[in-house]
């Protein structure tokens, strides 16, 4: 591919310079129009070394308000980066609905830069590339604009560059030996760089291939493109609102209204159940429960020890009814663990930073690193759950959820994670009790709300919701199981040995 792009396209500093003009007074209007719509944009800039990356950003952010962007060079992971899921790193400097980030370097490193260096192993390039794709597709269906930038120089054109920075006392420490090394290797690395342009090009996140020989044609060719795009996407979201009559005006303005319509899903006559399966007579003897108990949580302990020294992360999550038992359950788990190897993560309706982020970005920020136990009481399955029963989002989005989420755990399961999802399972006669039972306690009045007693009105569509849930996301590397839980003791037993079985599989 690379091999056939013309590098001699050049452009003269005069004829540059007035179309430059242009382009920015345009870039700072669609920066604004942006916000308005509540666009996130991520720029994603690669290339050879000495390509000119940096100057190129750098040219692109000078017609932006800086209030509105932030930029990120990629380096090599740290420590503690290395110890958590590969993505973790970038979702977190994801922008917000409305603004922009721009990456010199990006995810793409694992299939690039680290590959050239033997840090990626042969293993983890396997799904790399699939996972990038899984990544991005991810980022676009919920909104986000994401373009990308490869700059591409001749071995010759970058030695030169490469010397020049030398000979300078303030720009050599620049040129790091792997870099002239990527010289020297240059058509290796061209065959790298050719592999990875074939396998994520795709029509959501397409690549523009930089000729970066000559500045000024670089720098208008970047700027007409991020113009284009976000002309175009601007320009599609205004018919497609149209065509939903939410177009609205402000003086001259015309305003795209965002909606989250109230969609249930159709009540369909054949579906597969799940819950109405479970048998929630299961019941254990006090005697023997606390025989149990015991037992499970001293192997627990040394199974917790024994993950922690070797470097094994585990993710356990929680769902179910509420008053279904999930913080006794919880607690029984982690009573003789050593605090500082576990965190458990209650989760809550998301806040107005977290929804201006795609739905899964707020727990990309808790996974656990290698050799940690994270916990979540409640978790990204509220997507399919609560928010699809109570309309907080579209009937598409929850729809698009089960494969974002099984491509989300597959990417955890192959950085080495164990992942167990259990949903604990009461009946609606065993909820009202306990209800009820809270209610006269001083000490646990305060778990029961008016809200609790609302959602009890749709029960019949949180287990159609669960039950479809099941179907969709119980998969072998992150399998769900149902915990019969009228009685629980009798729960409590099935989560601990549940977990201990699971440990023992894989640290054996």
């Amino acid at each position: 591919m690379l091999e056939k792009i013309d590098l001699d396209k050049k452009l003269s500093k005069k004829e540059s310079k007035a179309v430059i003009e242009e382009l920015s007074k345009r870039l700072s209007y669609l920066q604004r129009a942006c916000k308005t719509e509540q666009i996130p944009i991520t720029i994603v800039f690669e290339g050879f070394g000495a390509s000119g990356k940096g100057t190129m950003i750098n040219q692109l952010i000078q017609p932006l308000d800086p209030r509105g962007f932030m930029v990120y060079s990629i380096q090599r992971h740290t420590a503690e980066e290395v110890r958590r899921p590969y993505l973790c790193r970038f979702f977190s400097k994801l922008p917000a609905k409305g603004r922009i980030t721009l990456f010199d370097r990006s995810w793409y490193r694992r299939v690039l830069n680290d590959r050239i260096d033997k840090i990626t192993t042969k293993e983890e390039l396997e799904c790399a590339f699939d996972d990038i794709n899984n990544f991005e597709k991810l980022l676009t269906d919920d909104g986000m604009v994401i373009i990308k930038f490869f700059l591409y120089i001749t071995k010759k054109e970058q030695k030169k560059r490469f010397e020049k920075l030398m000979k300078s006392k303030e720009t050599a420490w620049r040129v790091k030996a792997r870099d002239l090394r990527q010289n020297k290797h240059y058509k290796e690395y061209l065959e790298m760089n050719n592999e990875m342009l074939e396998n994520t090009d795709t029509m959501y996140a397409p690549w523009s291939i930089i000729e970066a020989m000559d500045f000024q044609y670089a720098q208008v060719k970047i700027m007409k493109n991020v113009v284009a795009r976000l002309e175009e996407e601007l320009l599609k979201r205004k018919e497609i609102a149209k065509a939903q009559n939410q177009v609205t005006r402000i003086g001259n303005t015309e305003v795209v209204k965002a909606t989250y319509p109230n969609e249930v899903e159709s009540i369909e006559e054949v579906r597969t159940h799940v819950l109405e399966g479970i048998d929630l007579s299961k019941d254990i003897r006090k005697k023997d429960y606390k025989k149990k108990l015991q037992k499970l949580e001293e192997k627990l302990a040394l199974l917790h020890s024994d993950m922690r020294r070797k470097k094994v992360p585990v993710i356990l999550v929680f769902e179910g009814w509420d008053a279904a038992g999930k913080g006794g359950a919880i607690k029984r788990l982690t009573r003789n663990l050593d605090p500082r190897g576990y965190e458990v993560n209650p989760i809550s309706a998301p806040g107005d930073i977290e929804r201006a982020h795609h739905y899964l970005w707020r727990f990309y920020n808790t996974f656990p690193r290698a050799g940690h136990l994270a916990i979540y009481d409640r978790s990204w399955y509220g997507r399919v759950l609560v928010e699809r029963v109570e309309g907080f989002c579209s009937e598409e989005e929850w729809k698009r959820a089960y494969h974002e989420i099984n491509e989300m755990e597959e990417h955890l399961s192959n950085f080495g994670a164990v992942i167990i999802k259990f949903w604990l399972h009461i009946d609606k006669e065993e909820q009202e009790r306990r209800f009820k039972a809270r209610q006269t306690n001083p000490e646990k009045s305060w778990k029961i709300t008016k809200e609790d007693w609302r959602n009890r009105e749709k029960w019949d569509e949180y287990v159609r919701a669960a039950d479809e849930m099941f179907v969709k996301t119980s998969t072998t590397y992150a399998p769900w199981v149902v915990v019969e839980g009228n009685s629980k003791e009798y729960a409590r037993i099935k989560v601990l040995e549940t977990v201990a079985e699971a440990l023992e599989k894989y640290l054996s």
